[in-house]
């Protein structure tokens, strides 16, 4: 399985966390049923969620200090998963050289979020 689908998999399993927040274990738990996802949540997809679940605080706060004349609250959530999922990987994959990162996560928002969030989400992590 290619790194971006891994990072794939890993958002949509954060974007339901965050509306239905049962343990990661559970929800990977479940996602594991699926024939299709069984081979899919690897040791990344499982480590790069759950730093983004336990250090969610903590990276939100770091959000907060890059936004100017912005308001956190009106951060779409697509963007916020995104932004935690970048300072998860800069903090703990160094394996992962943060152009990479970047790129992979504009990419993501371009996909998935609003039509600006790539621009967004590189202003912010640039």
């Amino acid at each position: 399985m290619s790194r971006r689908k891994e990072r794939e998999l890993a958002f949509k399993v954060l974007f339901a966390h965050e509306f239905n927040p049962i343990p990661l274990s559970e929800q990977l738990d479940f996602l594991t049923e699926e024939e299709e996802y069984k081979k899919s949540v690897t040791n990344y997809v499982r480590q790069l969620a759950s730093y983004c679940i336990e250090k969610k605080d903590e990276f939100d706060a770091l959000i907060k200090t890059r936004l100017i004349n912005w308001d956190f609250d009106r951060v779409a959530v697509v963007d916020k998963i995104l932004l935690r999922m970048a300072l998860a990987e800069f903090l703990y994959f160094e394996e992962i050289p943060p152009e990479v990162t970047i790129d992979e996560m504009i990419e993501l928002g371009k996909k998935f979020g609003p039509p600006k969030s790539g621009s967004f989400i590189n202003g912010i992590l640039d």
